[in-house]
Formats: C-alpha cells, structure tokens, sequence
C-alpha cells in the first residue's frame, strides 16, 4: 500500500508475517551536489547521538533500551545523481512482547523526536554535541583513508569522475567539507532538508495499514516540491585512457581499474551483465579469482563490481607491484576470454545459481526487501516479480554475455606503488 501524506511525501506500508521486528525507514532523497555532501553526513552523525528530549547519547540508548532494544541509525549513500538520508529503526513486534506493550506507537514517536526535535540551542545545534560529533567525524573520514584498499577505492572513483565534482566525492563527504560547517550553518541546512527534499517512508512487518497510516500521519511533514529523480549518472567514454601512480608505505601494492559499461539498472543488457561480472570477478569460481589469482599466483586478492546507476565496472586487486605489468595483462586476457565467449556450460549455470541464490537471500532481510522496494518506486525499471527476476537471469546465453563484455571500456587505472612514500 502506498499512500501520500502530503505532497513530495508518501508512505509505503508493506504487510508480512516474515519478520518477528518491525523496520521503518525515513529517506530524505536530493539531488547529488558537492557542496551538501559533508553537511548530509555530519547531519546524520548530530540526529542519531541525541535530541531535545533526549539531549545526551546516553539518554537516547536508554530509550532504545527501553524499546525493547530497538536498532536506529542515520547514514548516507548516493545512488546516480541522488544522495540519499536514511533514517532507520528496528522494533520487535507488539505480538511477541509481554501484555502486548504498545512499541510501535513509542517508535514512531521516538521517530518523530529525531526527525523534527533535533538538540537545538538558540536556533543552532548543542555547541557541544556539534564540536564532537564534528570532531569524530573528520576522524572517522582521515581513518577511512589509512585503510588502504578504501584509499585506492576512492583514489579510483576520484581518477574516474574527475570532471563530475559530485561524483569522484566520497558519499560521506571530505574532511575539509565538514571542518567549514558550524552549528548555525548545519541548523540552516537541517531546516531545508526538512522542508525541501522529497521523502520516502517505509514499514515492513507484520503491521496494520490503517494504524500505520494513522501513526505516521501525526508527522508534520509540509507539502514540498515534486521532481523526477534523475536515476543515473552518465558519462561519455573517453578513448584516452586516465592513469595514476601513488607510492605510500605499503608492503602490498593496490592495482585498480574502472571500466564504463554503458548500462544500467534493470535497462537493456542488465542481466546479460550481471552474468559478466559473476564471470569475471564476482565470484570465487570467476576468472580474475581462478586465473589472476590462483592459476597465476599473481593477487592476494582479486574481484570485479558494477555500479550500475553510473554505468561503472571496477576491478580491485592486492598484488606485489612488482608484478603489475603481468597482472595488468592477465586482466586483459580475462577480459577478452569473455569478449571470445570462453565460457563452460557449468561455470554459466553455477554464476546463475549464485546470483539466483542471492537475491532470494536478499528477501529474507527486511532492509534489503524495503531498499528494493525504495528503488522500485523511484524508478519503474525495477518492478519485477521475483518470478521475472530469476526467468531473466535463467534466460541469459553466452552470446549476450560476449555482446555486454564485447562494450567494457577501461577509463581509469590507479596503482599504488608499495615501498617508502
């Protein structure tokens, strides 16, 4: 059941027996643009530590303690040319608790706290919860570069989007980003979220649509402009190939490449591609993890990902960089071996089964399920019964296979050189 609470703000009410919890989800969706990127994420940080009535993080846990141990969180992502806040808690059900104690009530309102009561002082956030959470989170930001896989991620995605300043941006922002933001400047920018960016809210349990509907009614969320989301992100190929050389104190060299594949999600070729990437490096039994890997003894590690509202395929490997020029080959000729339809009946059936085996998975986790169902009602490319989804990958031959390997383009290629930086 889909209702609009207002303009630019639908609930979505899924009933189940599945789950014995009860998971809703508030996503706040806006176009991607660098300069809001930090300010969504230390945004995020500031909701989910404490509110005016609960104005200490302790506070706030003793009231998920009291909700029977309810989950909650608040985190960004980007999605094509959406970046997206997400609210999210996870309560049992009233049926499985003594006397029936009335959580779901307590949840949205615990909800409703977050959201429209945030721990303002004078028409700004707590001086002191924003300092911290300001502080934690550039640390945080500066840690996820130590890790050097995370580092050459990004440093990848950064090489490849270089002309797009919204896109090579980590989801999460930039240190510099989120050390020029005080608490008015954040208030001002919570205060146009609220009101601006269109919202999404999800229920998934064992739920009855009409109280559901009555409980989040109570939010009071204000009519706001309506606007297609921009599903994807495109970018034209480029013929000259992009490249970058980083020496950093490592023992194990990181050899990444990004490939274009000029499709998209559940667009024309999307299963086709699915089946690639299982193939070529998504799976144990791919050829980048058989041959680059285990056959050729070349990588401590090896694997292939799509990203498919961008139209990306990237290649992460660990390996001794004395070795880059041979696994850079070995990569190629994986590639090619598909371009060629080098593929066994048993390895084509056994990347069905596991992609197949995934997302029948993925319907056993209510946050997968309503992630599923947020995307489906952004962008009717996804409608799909399961029974669509598992024929389209079952009808998927080695030809489409060759014609979706045959459109790969490498762009971009970042190694970083172990040894002293």
């Amino acid at each position: 059941m889909s209702i609009s609470l207002t303009k630019g703000v639908e609930l979505h009410v899924i009933p189940t027996t599945k789950y014995k919890t009860v998971r809703m989800m508030v996503r706040f969706a806006s176009p991607l643009l660098a300069e809001t990127i930090s300010k969504r994420t230390l945004l995020g940080s500031l909701l989910e530590t404490n509110s005016q009535k609960y104005p200490t993080q302790t506070k706030l846990s003793e009231k998920l303690a009291d909700l029977y141990g309810a989950s909650f969180g608040a985190n960004v992502t980007k999605k094509g040319d959406n970046h997206y806040f997400t609210i999210s808690l996870n309560v049992v059900n009233d049926k499985f608790l003594p006397n029936e104690a009335p959580v779901l009530v307590e949840a949205v309102a615990f909800l409703k706290e977050i959201i429209f009561h945030p721990n303002f002082t004078g028409g700004a956030f707590e001086q002191g919860t924003f300092e911290r959470e300001q502080r934690n989170l550039q640390e945080y930001i500066n840690s996820v570069f130590d890790d050097k896989q995370s580092h050459a991620a990004l440093a990848l995605q950064e090489l490849y989007f270089q002309g797009a300043p919204q896109q090579k941006m980590p989801s999460f922002g930039t240190v510099a980003g989120v050390k020029e933001e005080t608490a008015e400047s954040l208030a001002q920018y919570y205060k146009e979220m609220l009101a601006e960016d269109d919202v999404a809210i999800f229920v998934i349990g064992d739920v009855v649509e009409a109280e559901i509907t009555e409980l989040f009614s109570q939010l009071p969320f204000t009519p706001r402009k309506t606007e297609q989301q921009q599903a994807f992100y495109q970018q034209a190929v480029t013929t000259d190939i992009v490249e970058k050389v980083e020496k950093l104190a490592v023992t194990q060299s990181k050899f990444n490449l990004a490939y274009q594949t000029g499709i998209y999600f559940h667009g024309k070729d999307y299963f086709p591609l699915q089946l690639f990437n299982g193939l070529f490096g998504g799976f144990p039994h791919s050829k980048l993890f058989m041959n680059v890997r285990e056959k050729e003894s070349m990588a401590y590690y090896a694997s292939s990902s799509l990203d498919t509202f961008r139209g990306m395929l990237t290649v992460q490997t660990g390996i001794d960089g004395r070795n880059k020029e041979r696994v850079s080959q070995l990569i190629s000729e994986q590639l090619a071996s598909l371009v060629a339809g080098e593929i066994s009946q048993e390895a084509l059936d056994q990347t069905k089964e596991m992609l197949k085996n995934q997302y029948l998975l993925s319907l056993d986790n209510s946050g997968a399920v309503i992630e599923s169902a947020y995307i489906t009602s952004k962008f009717e490319e996804g409608a799909l019964t399961t029974e669509e989804w598992l024929k389209a990958v079952d009808d998927v031959e080695i030809k489409d296979i060759q014609r979706v390997a045959a459109q790969v383009k490498l762009q971009a290629v970042y190694f970083m050189e172990g040894g002293q930086a």
